[in-house]
């Protein structure tokens, strides 16, 4: 029931209980019923009445009648609810007596009403009495039985009840209650609380945790020794997150406390971020055949979330291990307990192996010894003011008392009376007896301290105290402070809670002298966890997991599951990117890479051709060689320069060709060195130089036999610029216009370096390379070499047109060899160049390639003009001997000779034979 259901003022319809006179029955010499009640409390009746019809149940009203309860004299009286007896089964409003939450509670008011009444400073001269009653753990019939504390507050007008001899009825007082000691249950307390609000009757729970119960401006009247559960919460979203758990479940039984207490906990743990829940299940008031396997299935939904936080009675949490047990999930749920399982036995008796681990919270708490000795020296003689104390005999000691007109129960001894607490049956002390005997002192030291301000210096109840304001004692109640039983201070904050202190256990099984339950830490407003004092199933010292998604790998970046905070999917950040945050991956700049575990980019290596490379120890070794051969050939030739075949080969042209030929080589080292504004100026200049100057005089020869042939078929006269100094005239020209170009393109664009990141970028970042090279492009290398290609082909075709020169005239055919091998030559090297181009090592490839092919043209073109030469100077001198000089008459003659031969030879593959005439006749 919610206060705000319960102002007085509001209007009810409700009709009379048939047994409400009952509750104030009147007792004299004759029967009587109550016409009227006054005005002033007519609100408060009706509200009272509407209470007790919508909380009466069949098996409430029929035991109404019949009322139990403890009575103790005092000049003040406290109203106590304890659960004495557990619920009843359908129809049944109380079932199996509760040994310890009953009767050991009750019995922990009864010892610190006797501690107080016994203490001549607290309350002196002023005996403190009690009215407890028995809830039987259900909350409709605490608060039937509660209406017996607000009876004496409602006043009755009997001035029109008369007894059949027209005297007024004698009506005995009933006792007033200044303030109530209780309930256990949340749900009990919360029902109560608002009967005794109306009627301002300071309440003070023991074990009542619901955060519910803060609201102060619902339950003004309520305090509590205990903490809430939202402390409890927050106690166990620490000890969650503490051990690293971003994924839970949570169980809760129907009902206030179950409730309330997942609540909070979701709350929390939504405030604080990082912790999400999985599964929120609720175990039903009573549960149908099954229920428990059910949530187990459910659980295992999800079954990342190992972690299961529990609200829950003892017996839904045994029946939780029970049905965990039987699913063969031993070891795999991971439970945190809250102080309905605290460290108590009976949750897990039987079920050891599912609990081992399980994380517990309770109220910090102590044993108190003086309570110890009071319970275990009660007896059935010494304790008759405790009514259900013989129904705890029995069930303690196994045994049956007898009693005048009922048979005892067959199979069980009768009960001799002399049996002993402690020594003939267990015995350990209930958790919550403290707090019971803190909330009974709480209630004294509030009313002393009222006794001190309203009664100064008087012996006694004074006239200010009776009756006692509520709303002032429940001022005073918010204002003690003293230290309790236990020796921790008893306060109470402005809501009514008691401040949150826990001791923290876990349930071990293995490794262990002694299993049970182990103290591993504590929590005062933060949490003091052991780690190292903790285990796991099987003695397992890690932390088991409890979380949704396990932390991304180094470099994956994590992508949310939609409406689930704590899932994700791990993403690798591929290619060229890095983890720019939790969520993102960025791309690595331009000349960057990602680090190996990809959190930040590191530079690209710069790398270049080097001379240790295979790529380059082939074109160098070619081009040591050729210089050799090209150095040995201009020696021999300078050495023998006036000898015949020397000066025949035209000594002039030969050295220019030699010296285009020594470049060619020479540019290997050019290519192969580390680039640089002058090596890049020299690769510009001498690349196509070399080519350009061995072309250009071999053009020129070509051109020169093609002329002089070509004129002699014609005349005797001879062509002009057949001279040497003509000829090296025409070849410079030639040459001129190679080197125009390159000056120009260093105006143009002077000649630097730059490092190509793109070449050497493959999908694995981890051979991306970054090449140090000079600025010359594919398409600018060719360019470069294009004008010595013109060359080239000009030579070759005049080669091919003076392939009928005889050989004995000159050197035309050996030219002609070496442009129709060069072309080849080239010819190759275009599809291995280009073809290579998106090749992870193009640069050493094309590097390669270029130097090898410029190398081999020289080395046609000097095996084939020079080489023969050389090997006649060198090993038969004698035949470089002066020949008869032959006039460009004679040359004229065998070019006219050859051309008829020439004919000739055609006309015969043509199939043609024309008979000459003999014109010797």
């Amino acid at each position: 029931m919610r206060a705000e259901d319960s102002d007085v003022g509001d209007i009810y319809r409700a009709s009379k209980p048939s047994n409400f006179s009952s509750r104030w029955a009147l007792t004299g010499s004759c029967i009587s019923r109550i016409s009227r009640a006054p005005r002033q409390h007519v609100g408060s009746l009706i509200h009272v009445m509407w209470i007790v019809m919508m909380g009466f149940t069949p098996e409430s009203s029929a035991s109404s009648s019949g009322t139990h309860s403890i009575k103790i004299e005092g000049d003040i009286t406290l109203g106590g609810l304890f659960p004495v007896h557990s619920r009843g089964p359908a129809g049944v409003p109380c079932g199996e007596i509760k040994k310890e939450k009953g009767i050991h509670r009750m019995e922990a008011m009864l010892y610190a009403l006797d501690q107080i009444n016994s203490d001549p400073d607290l309350l002196p001269n002023i005996t403190l009495g009690a009215r407890i009653l028995d809830t039987c753990s259900r909350d409709t019939y605490a608060l039937e039985q509660s209406l017996t504390f607000v009876q004496a507050l409602i006043q009755k007008d009997n001035s029109d009840v008369r007894c059949s001899n027209g005297e007024p009825p004698i009506i005995p007082k009933p006792e007033r209650v200044v303030g109530v000691i209780g309930a256990s249950a949340s749900s009990v307390s919360i029902m109560v609380a608002n009967v005794l609000r109306l009627f301002a009757i300071p309440q003070i729970s023991y074990a009542s945790t619901a955060p519910e119960l803060s609201d102060n401006n619902r339950y003004e009247f309520f305090s509590r020794v205990v903490p809430p559960d939202s402390f409890q919460a927050q106690a166990m979203v620490d000890i969650v997150k503490a051990m690293g758990w971003n994924y839970v479940s949570t169980l809760a039984s129907e009902g206030n406390y179950g409730e309330s207490g997942v609540d909070a906990f979701i709350q929390i743990s939504r405030e604080a971020g990082g912790l999400c829940i999985a599964q929120a299940i609720k175990i039903p008031r009573e549960p149908r055949p099954g229920e428990f396997d059910k949530i187990i299935k459910r659980l295992m939904e999800t079954s990342n979330a190992r972690g299961v936080i529990i609200f829950a009675n003892e017996d839904d949490i045994k029946r939780v291990l029970e049905a965990a047990k039987r699913a063969n999930l031993t070891g795999h749920f991971l439970f945190v307990g809250s102080d309905s399982w605290g460290a108590k036995i009976s949750p897990i008796l039987d079920q050891e192996d599912v609990a081992e681990g399980a994380v517990t919270i309770l109220p910090k708490r102590a044993s108190i010894d003086g309570f110890d000795q009071y319970f275990a020296t009660r007896s059935l003689e010494n304790n008759r003011r405790n009514i259900w104390f013989a129904e705890f005999w029995e069930d303690d000691f196994k045994c049956k008392l007898t009693r005048p007109g009922i048979r005892g129960e067959s199979g069980l001894r009768k009960c001799t009376g002399e049996e002993r607490i402690s020594q003939d049956s267990a015995y350990e002390q209930e958790g919550k007896v403290q707090f019971v005997i803190d909330a009974v002192y709480a209630m004294a030291h509030a009313l002393h301290s009222m006794h001190i301000d309203l009664c100064p210096g008087s012996m006694g109840v004074c006239e200010k105290m009776d009756p006692v304001d509520g709303r002032m004692l429940l001022s005073y109640i918010r204002a003690v402070n003293f230290n309790g039983s236990a020796g921790t201070s008893v306060m109470f904050n402005e809501n009514g809670d008691a401040p949150g202190r826990y001791d923290i256990f876990q349930y071990q099984l293995s490794n262990t002298t002694s299993p049970g339950y182990k103290l591993i830490g504590q929590w005062t407003n933060h949490l003091r966890l052991s780690a190292e004092e903790m285990q796991w199933s099987g003695g397992d010292k890690a932390v088991p997991d409890s979380v949704c998604s396990f932390p991304c790998e180094s470099g994956e970046r994590k992508r949310m599951v939609k409406g689930v905070p704590c899932c994700w999917h791990c993403e690798l950040c591929d290619g060229y990117q890095y983890l720019l945050d939790e969520f993102n991956c960025d791309m690595c700049p331009y000349d960057m890479r990602p680090t190996p575990n990809r959190t930040s980019c590191r530079p690209t290596p710069i790398i270049k051709l080097e001379w240790s490379s295979p790529w380059a120890i082939i074109p160098v070794f070619l081009a040591v060689l050729g210089i050799l051969a090209t150095s040995g050939v201009i020696i021999t030739f300078i050495r023998f320069n006036d000898t015949p075949i020397v000066r025949a080969s035209g000594r002039e042209l030969s050295y220019v060709l030699l010296t285009g030929i020594f470049l060619i080589y020479l540019i290997t080292f050019l290519m192969i060195a580390e680039p640089g504004a002058v090596v890049c100026a020299f690769r510009r200049l001498l690349l196509g130089l070399g080519m350009c100057i061995s072309y250009s005089a071999m053009l020129t020869k070509t051109n020169r036999i093609y002329r002089i042939f070509e004129q002699g078929k014609k005349s005797v006269t001879p062509p002009k610029f057949i001279s040497p100094t003509s000829q090296l005239i025409i070849t410079f020209i030639l040459i001129s216009v190679q080197l125009l170009g390159v000056f120009i393109w260093f105006g143009v664009m002077p000649p630097h370096t730059n490092i190509d990141f793109d070449e050497l970028r493959p999908p694995n970042p981890e051979y991306a390379r970054g090449i140090l090279k000079c600025d010359m492009s594919d398409l600018s290398l060719i360019g470069c070499l294009s004008y010595s290609m013109g060359l080239m082909v000009t030579c070759t075709v005049y080669a091919i047109k003076s392939r009928g020169v005889p050989e004995t005239f000159n050197e035309a055919k050996p030219i002609g060899f070496t442009m129709y091998t060069t072309c080849i030559i080239w010819l190759a090297f275009v599809p291995i160049f280009f073809g290579t181009s998106q090749s992870t090592e193009k640069m050493f490839i094309q590097t390669t390639t270029l130097t090898v092919s410029m190398s081999l043209s020289a080395t046609v073109s000097l095996g084939m003009l020079y080489i023969p030469k050389v090997y006649v100077i060198i090993f038969h001198p004698e035949q470089n001997v002066q020949k008869r000089k032959r006039s460009f008459k004679a040359v004229a003659q065998a070019a006219t000779v050859s051309t008829h031969l020439s004919q000739k030879s055609n006309d015969k593959q043509n199939g043609e034979t024309k008979v000459e005439p003999d014109r010797s006749q």
